[in-house]
């Protein structure tokens, strides 16, 4: 890798979990990144220790974000929840003429980054939010499908992995199950029941049940591709698929400020990313599927590194490229900004498997559940309190590694 000045490029939020094990690898390649954030002594307890400039400030005041952000090309955004922080950082960025990128995985921000299109063209800045394991192995698989069927019209997406959580995605998670599920159906977003569809899939480790999920594919694979229909699935057991279901009936209480807050206060007591030794033993299975009107289908697998490492160095990727390459300015997906391929040139990752399988029947999404409405909301409030009290399979465990759930409902 190149070096790079430590006046060119900003990570923001780099005291969080991410934001610092990509700030430390970043040293470790040579690279001085200005590390920045709100929490000043925290953010100058990491620049310390690891010889870099710092920067303390918030996003609060407009003004004095676009003003720290002068004189810098790029900035990589870690500090969530970025549904509270992506907007005021994406102006800031505009305003100072600086790159953005982050490592979000929420639908609505990837469609905030696209809003911006015009903008971000007259500033000559690139907008482009998913530049971890959200999105860039999915988005990179759904550009490989588009070549291999150029007339596709449904798109189905997924991953097996079985990384642990970090304390905020595990919050971002929270705030999503609130909101349900999400498809893109004849082009547009569109809400759907919690695991509306299930079905059995191969993501490369053995077929598997699987369910539907809120992933920022539904919004990101539609700019990469032009595909109308966008589904996401992970691996889901009987009884998550069951517990998500039932979390249908109770997302209003789960909308209250008092309970995303009850929350996210035990998230911040319970919840730890995993460490460097369970990174390393958790490869991840990425899986996608097109078929066009003749039903026609391609499939295409590749395995990664898992999840937390493959946004570190995906990230550290997509910065340099930006630093040493002139792109012209306006949003775009990781596949868009760089090619189907860079997925591939990411530590860890195999080559795209591409098959031509038979489309297989989807399983019912309707026959398996419960009918009487009162055992509906006698079995929801149970899980939702199981769910408070961190049942193992209701989902916030960082011990248990075979977990999914939080990230499904993202």
């Amino acid at each position: 890798m190149t070096q790079i000045d430590n006046s060119q490029w900003m990570i923001y939020g780099a005291n969080g979990y991410t934001g610092e094990l990509i700030a430390r690898e970043a040293v470790r390649l040579g690279l001085k990144p200005v590390l920045a954030g709100r929490n000043r002594a925290k953010v100058q307890a990491l620049a310390k220790e690891l010889g870099l400039e710092f920067r303390a400030f918030g996003l609060d005041d407009p003004a004095r974000a676009s003003q720290e952000l002068q004189g810098f090309r790029v900035l990589m955004h870690c500090a969530g929840p970025f549904s509270s922080t992506s907007e005021p950082m994406m102006q800031a960025c505009l305003n100072a003429g600086t790159h953005y990128l982050d490592i979000t995985g929420e639908i609505a921000v990837f469609e905030l980054a696209q809003s911006l299109d015009r903008q971000a063209q007259a500033a000559n800045i690139v907008i482009c939010p998913g530049v971890g394991f959200d999105v860039i192995p999915t988005d990179c698989v759904a550009a490989t499908l588009k070549q291999q069927l150029p007339d596709a019209t449904h798109l189905a997406l997924g991953f097996d992995s079985k990384s642990g959580f970090s304390p905020g995605t595990a919050k971002t998670s929270t705030e999503g199950m609130a909101e349900g599920g999400k498809i893109r159906k004849h082009g547009k977003i569109t809400s759907v029941p919690l695991a509306h569809h299930v079905r059995k899939i191969d993501f490369g480790d053995g077929e598997k049940s699987a369910m539907s999920i809120p992933w920022g594919d539904v919004a990101t694979a539609f700019y990469t591709t032009g595909i109308p229909n966008i589904e996401v699935f992970v691996p889901a057991p009987a009884k998550m698929i069951c517990g998500a279901r039932l979390l249908n009936f109770i997302r209003p209480l789960l909308r209250l400020e008092w309970v995303q807050n009850l929350v996210k206060a035990r998230i911040d007591k319970a919840v730890v990313g995993p460490d460097e030794t369970t990174r390393a033993s958790l490869p991840t299975y990425v899986w996608g599927e097109a078929s066009n009107a003749q039903g026609e289908t391609r499939t295409v697998r590749i395995q990664t590194d898992n999840t937390y490492s493959l946004t570190i160095s995906g990230s550290l990727i997509v910065i340099q490229y930006l630093l040493q390459h002139p792109v012209s300015g306006g949003a775009y997906t990781p596949a868009k900004l760089m090619g189907a391929d860079l997925v591939t040139r990411i530590p860890g990752s195999g080559p795209f498997l591409i098959s031509w399988p038979i489309h297989p029947a989807p399983i019912s999404s309707n026959s398996d559940r419960v009918k009487p409405v009162t055992v509906f909301i006698c079995t929801s409030v149970s899980v939702f309190l199981l769910y408070l009290s961190y049942d193992k399979h209701l989902y916030l465990k960082t011990s248990n590694t075979d977990q999914y759930s939080l990230i499904a409902f993202r």
